[in-house]
């Protein structure tokens, strides 16, 4: 997937999302093999699965977005301007650290705490076999161990937590269409769909990785080809969407099949449709009885209507579908579009698990080098030189993309896991008052959905990203709709907060009191904000107009023993910035 793509309803069958019971009526993954049962996926003994998980975008292919280079686009165009720089031996140990330190065992262990019960492995062919044209005996493979092990070790982890894992073929031999990055193609050489021998290769890798895993009940599912996104019938820029009969990737897909079948009865197969998984017009019906669909949803609405088409293929062809890929939104998308489709018994996998950037479960947080880098990568900067530019890169691959060193993010986890099947909310932080003030950060207000925790004017993106109207404008600690920037020092606060915008704090005393409540603020025009507790009457406090920060105190309010609920409402502002809530002590 790439984040600057655009993912439209076409017709009939350019697809959407929907939705599913709660938790506690289906399974998790159940050791022996995930299979398709009418329009459901089962475990092992029969049971119901809706699957929840996390892509690894990122890994093995990097799409340039997620390192802050939307511009460079392919990993082999990211390459080549860093072997430019530093030479092509560094360059290898860079991404070997990569590989070695972007998901580790303990990113799978806290996905398995956090409640996922599948993940989503983007593969990179090259990682498992070379390219045609560097094959020494031309239409043979020569197979790359290390790959493969590299998913054995994925396996174990994934085993140990009592998950599944799908194999997902996110760049095949000589890439799937002409959104260059997802696949990591090069356009001046021939493309999967111009290349006989590019296919005949994705055949055989196919075929290889289901003789490996045929056994193995923890891989899932085989997701063979990522988002097709190429037009046939008059070749062109086009990504697919108004293709009618998808005779070629019709054609390949059950070739794949076919192979995989040679070998292993027994696993999931699941295909995706043209115009980056969505068009199925002219790839079904389905040939093969242990098969699902997988549609994949970014940015739209979350609403029936969106998954209309999908649900029609569903019954009509009477085969399970699949969410296998959505995500790059706000919380608010997040929790709607997890609601719509598992109260469809639909399970999903959101992308990515982490990248630079707010809105996942993981953030990396890069090193100090890393912004002059990306500068001269892209073309906005001075070159450092090769030293510096080597241990920039080193200590990303190293240290900040390992998971000990990336900052969770409890609000996204939350929005997927919890949020699509409860309102209540829940404290973010412990904020508990004793004997002297307590100090509460604006910025961690409760957990929990729009309306309930938390108002905002704008709550999501509904727009594709070139379009794109940030939710959070500051992009930065919390992914809600609430505005939130950093000081110098790096202290989160809310800004743009606006009339009838509201934050919601859960608030323990250890005994019962009378405090005033101090709100440090400041705004640039009249403003007043209002203060109540435990769903008493507001009382208002007057922000000057100024730059600087005022703390303003509250009349004395009553707190309760025991757990206590502020709200902080804008009555009347334009835009005010609000920094802590300080409760005085007993």
């Amino acid at each position: 997937m790439v984040a600057t793509r655009l993912i439209a309803v076409f017709g009939a069958l350019c697809l959407a999302l929907a939705a599913s019971p709660t938790a506690a009526q289906v399974a998790s993954p159940d050791p022996g093999f995930l299979h398709a049962r009418g329009t459901e996926i089962v475990d092992g003994q029969g049971r119901p699965v809706i699957l929840r998980g996390m892509g690894l975008g990122g890994w093995v292919l990097q799409e340039g977005y997620m390192l802050q280079l939307p511009e460079l686009g392919q990993q082999h165009v990211i390459h080549a301007r860093i072997a430019a720089l530093i030479g092509e031996e560094k360059t290898e140990a860079f991404y070997a650290a990569w590989r070695a330190n972007y998901v580790t065992k303990a990113d799978i262990d806290a996905m398995g705490r956090w409640g996922f019960n599948s993940v989503r492995v983007p593969l990179h062919y090259d990682q498992l076999t070379l390219p045609a044209d560097r094959e020494p005996t031309p239409g043979a493979d020569t197979w790359n161990e290390a790959g493969f092990q590299q998913i054995d070790d994925l396996i174990g982890w994934v085993k140990a937590n009592n998950m599944v894992l799908i194999l997902d073929l996110h760049a095949a031999p000589g890439g799937q269409g002409t959104d260059l990055a997802i696949s990591d193609r090069d356009p001046s050489k021939p493309s999967l769909w111009n290349s006989a021998e590019n296919r005949r290769k994705t055949v055989a890798l196919w075929r290889k990785l289901a003789e490996r895993y045929a056994d193995e009940p923890a891989v899932g599912a085989y997701d063979i080809i990522n988002e097709p996104n190429q037009d046939f019938e008059k070749p062109g820029g086009g990504h697919g969407c108004e293709e009618t009969t998808n005779a070629p990737l019709r054609s390949l897909m059950m070739e794949i099949t076919a192979a995989i079948r040679e070998v292993d009865r027994r696993h999931l197969i699941v295909i995706e449709g043209n115009c980056w998984g969505n068009n199925y017009r002219g790839v079904l019906p389905i040939w093969d009885d242990n098969m699902a669909l997988s549609f994949h949803k970014y940015w739209n609405t979350n609403d029936a209507a969106s998954i209309a088409d999908i649900v029609r293929l569903r019954d009509d062809n009477q085969v399970p579908i699949w969410l296998g890929e959505s995500g790059e939104n706000s919380n608010t998308w997040f929790r709607d579009a997890i609601r719509l489709v598992e109260d469809q018994n639909i399970g999903w996998a959101f992308w990515p698990l982490k990248k630079i950037g707010f809105n996942q479960p993981l953030e990396v947080v890069s090193n100090p080098g890393w912004a002059a880098l990306v500068a001269w990568l892209t073309g906005k900067g001075p070159a450092p030189t090769p030293a510096e530019a080597e241990a920039t890169l080193m200590r990303m691959a190293e240290h900040d993309i390992r998971f000990e060193n990336t900052t969770a993010h409890p609000d996204v986890i939350d929005a997927m896991l919890r949020q699509p099947h409860s309102d209540e909310t829940r404290p973010f932080a412990d904020h508990r008052i004793g004997t002297g003030p307590t100090v509460i950060p604006a910025a961690d207000y409760d957990l929990g959905r729009a309306g309930h925790a938390w108002s905002d004017t704008r709550n999501a993106s509904y727009e594709t990203p070139s379009q794109r109207i940030w939710w959070n404008t500051g992009r930065t600690y919390r992914n809600d709709g609430v505005d939130i920037a950093r000081e110098a020092d790096g202290s989160p606060y809310v800004t743009e907060f606006t009339s009838g915008e509201w934050l919601r704090y859960s608030v323990t005393a250890e005994a019962a009191g009378e405090r005033t409540v101090t709100v440090s603020a400041r705004s640039g025009t009249p403003a007043r904000l209002s203060i109540s507790l435990n769903g008493a009457a507001a009382v208002e406090v007057v922000v000057p107009v100024s730059t600087d920060w005022h703390d303003i105190a509250s009349p004395a309010l009553p707190f309760v023993a025991g757990t206590n609920t502020l709200i902080l409402k804008v009555e009347h502002c334009d835009a005010c910035t609000v920094r802590s809530l300080t409760v005085a002590a007993d």
